[in-house]
């Protein structure tokens, strides 16, 4: 019996994921009705009609909004295959762990982040967005959100042998999002005052091509030992 190959073992995988999800879809829309909510009572906050007021906040509730849907979601990243023993099948897998790692990563992104990021115009309409800050805040969260997924598998793999670590995966999680949100809705800011957003973005694209390489890494050395 030949090994299975790394696109098939990828492809297995976001399968079993998605029909988990698809069983489970009442908790997969939480992290977009979270961002919602985040939005509207930003919006019911600033008084509703304050245009102004509004877009001069709107890029960074959106950011703050998909911030903390993602990290609604972080804890139950690996923690499901810890408790049912996927995790440990992992291990003896014929494709390498930080692989497997990355697909499941890439699953969570594109189930929490990538649905936000679609109804992004919708949201920042609704926030009085300029719309020619629309495309650069598309860019921020098309490259930031990837970024905070990968740091935040590595967290929730430090994370996977604990209990009820949720409050424990948010302390320690959240500093390393910090720079990912100045950087992601500083790009928006400085588009707004007529300056070049490019800097914050060829940063955020430095920091997303860094953590591709080293945050499956990581996070797969982290289960190993949560394992051990």
């Amino acid at each position: 019996m030949t090994a299975p190959s790394l696109l098939a073992s990828a492809r297995a995988l976001l399968v079993r994921d998605l029909r988990l999800l698809w069983r489970r879809r009442g908790d997969a829309l939480q992290p977009a009705l979270f961002a919602l909510l985040v939005t509207m009572l930003f919006g019911l906050a600033m008084g509703g009609g304050e245009a102004q007021a509004l877009a001069r906040i709107a890029a960074p509730v959106l950011w703050l909004a998909c911030l903390l849907a993602g990290l609604l979601a972080l804890d139950t990243l690996f923690r499901g295959d810890a408790e049912d023993g996927s995790l440990e099948q992992w291990l003896l897998a014929p494709v390498p762990l930080t692989w497997l790692v990355a697909v499941r990563v890439l699953a969570h992104w594109a189930t929490t982040a990538l649905p936000l990021i679609v109804a992004t115009p919708v949201l920042a309409e609704l926030l009085h967005l300029p719309h020619e800050q629309l495309p650069v805040l598309l860019a921020s969260l098309a490259l930031g959100t990837p970024l905070l997924s990968l740091l935040g598998a590595v967290v929730a793999a430090l994370t996977v042998g604990m209990r009820r670590s949720g409050i424990l995966v948010a302390l320690l999680a959240l500093p390393l999002y910090v720079p990912v949100l100045v950087f992601g809705a500083g790009s928006v800011a400085r588009a707004a005052q007529g300056l070049d957003p490019v800097g914050a973005l060829l940063m955020l694209a430095a920091g997303l091509a860094l953590a591709l390489v080293l945050a499956p890494l990581a996070a797969a050395a982290a289960i190993r030992i949560a394992l051990s």
